[in-house]
């Protein structure tokens, strides 16, 4: 039997991660894999979609020249070379965390990997054991009873990355993160696209102010936005889909080619073996303390199949966190409250922190300010001028409580917030860095000047 210090089930952003950390810290260490090395991340989600993003943008672009002063005869696609470049960027990720496994001297072990007693993983047959095994399962898309998906007509995010044709019409259910990325890439490459929300807003996790924002956006791009609403039944019987949706004011019965069901993702926990040594779960996902422990020692859980954010970048410093507690290392718990959350469409958000509303309820008194891209010199010679940052600050101690943007490349500003947050750092200092001019990153300093009446540019 091959015994290791750690064997990590799992290859995905939290799998991997936490297996290179694990070597660097001198551990003989094994990774699970039973499909592709970077799980769901690197092959089926964050980098594909990216890609894909990335040639709608372009073909957007294309489609607007002239509003650059610039002239396109007719900017034509073909849809399969848009999926087969999403697929080769994907490829590309896979085979550099190939190297990686082999740069680290990390032994990647291919098949089903299940949890057995006695720190254990049984792999298609074959035992390995170590004194430490990480779960880092992942998850997957999600299926509601009424919305069984079929993979042809009824679909997930995997089967919306590479279908065979683009689809004339189709409806999203669901407006989180997956389902608005894949509505506006759908949409921009000319597909009709209903978005379907069972909530009052769409992206409802985000502030209010910047969902009526998204929603005013997707609805300009020629998206239809349903809220209140929620699918009740397919009829996939016919050459399309017609889909059943109730809303306020009654039924209505909506034709497309394709359903796409972007309604949250499930943790992959089945036939691994969890009951089998013990291993406490509720709610379908695995209960561990601060460092990942669970209730089993020599078994930790992290990512996707643990309580929290389901988010790569969580999974992939809950795994560092983890194995840096195993090697006896000085390590802080996580904090959840500073964690980023991003979404890719167009325009971007990006958000950490508290939303106005969660503020207001925790008992703050706060200083709120707003900084429209619109009076960006940056953004309007660009031409994205749609969007703003908002900042919220707590009125006693100047404690920067949330920080909230909508626009173009906000996904690459929203670090600045993150770090301010975890240096303790007050309205008056974000204030005071000076900011570099013409960027869309000033808008910080200046939504923060709104929040302190000291703003210049409004």
């Amino acid at each position: 039997m091959s015994k290791y210090d750690v064997i990590v089930l799992g290859s995905g952003p939290g799998g991997y991660v936490t297996a290179i950390r694990a070597s660097q810290l001198g551990f003989k260490t094994a990774v699970v894999e039973k499909e592709s090395l970077g799980g769901v991340c690197l092959n089926w989600g964050c980098i594909p979609t990216k890609a894909l993003l990335k040639s709608a943008q372009v073909f957007e672009y294309l489609n607007h020249a002239e509003d650059y002063g610039l002239t396109v005869k007719e900017a034509g696609k073909d849809f399969g070379k848009v999926i087969k470049r999403s697929r080769d960027v994907a490829n590309g990720m896979s085979k550099g965390v190939q190297f990686l496994m082999k740069k680290n001297k990390i032994d990647v072990i291919e098949g089903f990997g299940k949890l057995k007693p006695g720190k254990k993983v049984d792999v298609d047959g074959t035992e390995y054991s170590a004194h430490h095994i990480i779960i880092a399962t992942g998850a997957r898309s999600r299926e509601l009873p009424n919305l069984k998906q079929d993979g042809k007509k009824v679909i997930g995010y995997r089967e919306a990355m590479t279908l065979d044709k683009q689809p004339k019409k189709m409806i999203v259910v669901g407006s989180g993160a997956i389902g608005v990325e894949f509505a506006h890439f759908y949409n921009a490459m000319g597909t009709e696209v209903t978005i379907v929300e069972f909530l009052p807003n769409l992206v409802p996790l985000e502030d209010e102010d910047v969902s009526k924002q998204f929603e005013k956006s997707f609805k300009k791009a020629g998206i239809k936005v349903m809220t209140n609403s929620s699918v009740e039944k397919v009829d996939t019987s016919g050459s399309g889909v017609k889909a059943t949706v109730k809303t306020k004011k009654g039924e209505e019965t909506l034709e497309a080619d394709i359903v796409l069901s972007a309604v949250g993702i499930t943790a992959n926990l089945e036939n691994i073996g969890l009951e089998d040594v013990g291993i406490a779960t509720d709610k379908g996902k695995i209960m561990v303390n601060d460092w990942y422990q669970t209730n089993i020692p020599g078994y930790y859980a992290i990512g996707d199949c643990v309580p929290g954010q389901a988010l790569a970048h969580v999974a992939s410093a809950e795994g560092i966190t983890c194995v840096e507690k195993i090697a006896g290392m000085h390590v802080e718990a996580m904090d959840y409250g500073n964690i980023p959350g991003c979404t890719y469409a167009s325009p971007e958000i990006a958000s950490v922190g508290m939303t106005e509303k969660q503020a207001k309820e925790a008992g703050y008194e706060l200083k709120i300010g707003k900084f429209p891209f619109s009076a960006s010199g940056k953004a309007s010679a660009a031409g994205t001028k749609d969007g703003f940052v908002k900042v919220i600050f707590d009125a006693k101690y100047g404690e920067w409580l949330g920080c909230h943007m909508i626009g173009a490349g906000v996904t690459d500003m929203i670090a600045e917030a993150v770090l301010g947050r975890k240096l303790e750092t007050t309205g008056h200092e974000v204030l005071k860095a000076v900011h570099p001019h013409p960027t869309m990153s000033e808008a910080v300093m200046e939504a923060t000047a709104d929040a302190y009446d000291e703003v210049i540019h409004l």
